[in-house]
């Protein structure tokens, strides 16, 4: 065992920037809930953003910490190369030091080359930095002030420019942003660093020639218009990927061999009986399912589940991928993933206590994941082998990979990949219209047509008085005939009502409106741009008589009483199931209630009788 095991490296981080008088604190949640510009924190600094933008206060000006992060979609997007290379991740640690208006450049610079100079002892001759050459295009000039500071440090023959795409550091589209300076390290042996320089490999992809440590230097706001402006204070936001840090502190070429992931190869090796080393497409296999199960494990620990949209599906789909590489190349026919939980709790429990905490929670959805795609996996395989052997071109056209998805649940980057493996493209173009049409068809079989509107007053059609009253009289200011599908009926709108619209899953109100010459049956209550609309199975013959609506009672009773049952349900559900649940739809009608909810699995029946 190498010297500086991984839990030594993260700590030995830590307790440096905390004599450096920083206040550690803990790893925000991987899964961001309430920033729509995120879904997952793709960076160290994304917890920080606010105090970056400066709306808010700034309690501790000099952090750090160990920050989970996930990388798979948008402008950092890892997914394709994770498994194949040695050092890219979905889910990976950021070791970042932080200043909010507080240090700056040369404190920085300083403090990393100690860090890793002096108190990790790698080697200065294997370590190169680059500053920001500067851009004409946004009116950016040269960082000349960082250069000047790594010269105290840094023979500056190992001191390169870096052009905007690696030394301009933006979290997005918007946001915090600035100028970077970037460390890397050449891990190569003495041979190979005598015949080419390690500067001429520097951000060219070298799986040995990486990037370990990003110094940014915030200095502006990224506008929504892609103007930039100054920040109010300039601040500092390093990270450093832990991962790579530790391969090259334990003398590895891939962050595959460090005691970061070899636990989970040797449990998967325990549950396949495949060694790691005996061929390369189980390599790859093995490394997909260890880098993966990472992502999805404390995804869910943070309390994202996989689902069919959203931050959900990203994981469903980073789960289905590591699914379907140990179908494929280890022979895994039966759910194994979710026991890969127990490792990451014994051995990053300490540092992240969720993953701990959830242990068993976390396995037992992975296990009912991997479970339910695997009933339609070898279906799928089977029927994505039988296009390919009937393709004439290079390209899967896009109808039949949408067949996949909607028949198999394939998401199209794993029919994607299966593909790529086999040097084949698919039609992105073709998938996409078929996906757009199924959302068409799902419209059309609920649109509904409509007349214009018979206008008999401008105003009125929002008042309404249902929560005193049961009865009104009122007057129809507007209707119009409407169909959907083979349908016929009227929309009324009244001056006052006590019919309470459709909404939040209740039913509408039913009732009669009745005038000396008519009686119109009110079979549904539902609003529409603000106006509360009577749907009925008739036109109103006299439409400028003065009318008596009167909802049903005991239909509005019998209503309000399941609405009170779905939130006891809900409270019963939780304290049953647990916290994790969460409404996903509902239907409060007088004859019964319907409650729809996120869970892992069939309840059994002990759990309803509970």
């Amino acid at each position: 065992m190498s010297n500086w095991p991984a839990k030594k490296i993260r700590q030995t981080f830590l307790s440096f920037f905390e004599s450096k008088q920083h206040r550690i604190v803990p790893s925000a949640p991987m899964v961001i809930k309430n920033d729509p510009t995120l879904m997952f924190t793709n960076a160290g600094m994304n917890p920080f953003k606010d105090l970056f933008l400066g709306l808010a206060p700034v309690e501790f000006p000099r952090v750090a910490d160990t920050q989970k992060c996930l990388r798979v979609s948008g402008k950092h997007n890892d997914l394709e190369e994770v498994g194949h290379d040695t050092y890219h991740h979905t889910m990976f640690e950021m070791l970042g030091n932080w200043s909010f208006g507080d240090y700056f450049k040369e404190e920085a610079i300083a403090w990393a080359w100690e860090l890793l100079t002096r108190v990790y002892g790698l080697e200065k001759d294997r370590l190169y930095v680059t500053v920001f050459e500067g851009d004409a295009s946004e009116a950016l000039e040269p960082d000349n002030e960082a250069r000047e500071f790594w010269k105290t440090w840094v023979d500056e023959k190992r001191i390169l420019n870096g052009n905007k795409k690696d030394n301009f550091w933006e979290m997005g589209s918007s946001g915090p942003c600035g100028p970077c300076s970037e460390i890397h390290i050449d891990l190569r042996n003495a041979t190979e660093r005598e015949t080419i320089p390690g500067a001429d490999l520097v951000n060219n992809d070298h799986p040995q020639v990486v990037e370990i440590w990003n110094l940014v230097f915030m200095e502006f706001n990224r506008k929504a218009d892609g103007s930039l402006e100054p920040l109010p204070n300039k601040h500092v936001d390093t990270g450093m990927g832990f991962e790579r840090l530790s391969m090259a502190l334990q003398g590895k070429i891939s962050n595959y061999d460090t005691d970061v992931f070899t636990p989970l190869l040797n449990k998967v090796t325990a549950l396949t009986g495949i060694p790691y080393g005996e061929s390369n497409s189980t390599d790859i296999a093995m490394r997909v399912i260890v880098d993966h199960v990472r992502a999805v494990a404390f995804a869910i620990a943070d309390g994202q589940m996989p689902a069919n949209n959203g931050a959900g599906y990203v994981i469903r789909r980073i789960l289905r991928r590591a699914v379907r590489y140990g179908f494929t190349y280890l022979n895994k026919k039966e759910p194994f993933i979710g026991e890969l939980t127990a490792v990451l709790s014994q051995e990053m429990g300490d540092s992240f206590p969720e993953i701990r905490a959830q242990a068993d929670w976390v396995t037992r959805i992975i296990r009912e994941e991997e479970a339910s795609f695997l009933r339609t996996l070898g279906q799928g395989l089977g029927r994505i082998e039988t296009m390919i052997e009937e393709m004439s071109t290079d390209t899967l056209d896009g109808a039949k990979a949408f067949e996949l998805y909607d028949t198999f649940g394939f998401p199209p980057d794993l029919t994607r990949l299966i593909l790529k493996e086999k040097g084949l493209h698919l039609d992105e173009e073709g998938f996409d219209k078929e996906m757009q049409q199924q959302k068409e068809r799902s419209k059309a079989a609920t649109k509904l047509t409509t007349d214009d509107w018979v206008v008999l007053e401008e105003h009125g059609g929002k008042e309404f008085l249902g929560y005193d009253q049961t009865q009104t009289e009122s007057r129809i200011v507007r209707y119009r005939k409407a169909s959907a599908g083979k349908k016929t009926f009227y929309q009324i709108v009244l001056n006052q009502t006590p019919f309470y619209p459709e909404g939040g899953g209740q039913v509408g109100d039913t009732g009669t409106l009745t005038s000396i010459h008519e009686k119109l049956h009110v079979i549904n209550t539902v609003k529409e741009n603000g106006l509360i609309v009577h749907i009925c199975e008739q036109a109103p013959e006299n439409p400028t008589a003065v009318f008596e609506a009167v909802i049903n009672t005991t239909s509005r009773t019998h209503t309000a009483k399941n609405h009170t049952a779905t939130h006891l349900l809900h409270q019963a559900l939780r304290e049953v199931l647990g916290e994790h649940v969460a409404q996903k739809g509902s239907l409060v009608h007088p004859d019964y209630l319907r409650f729809d909810f996120s869970h892992v699995a069939k309840m059994t029946t002990d759990e309803i009788q509970q």
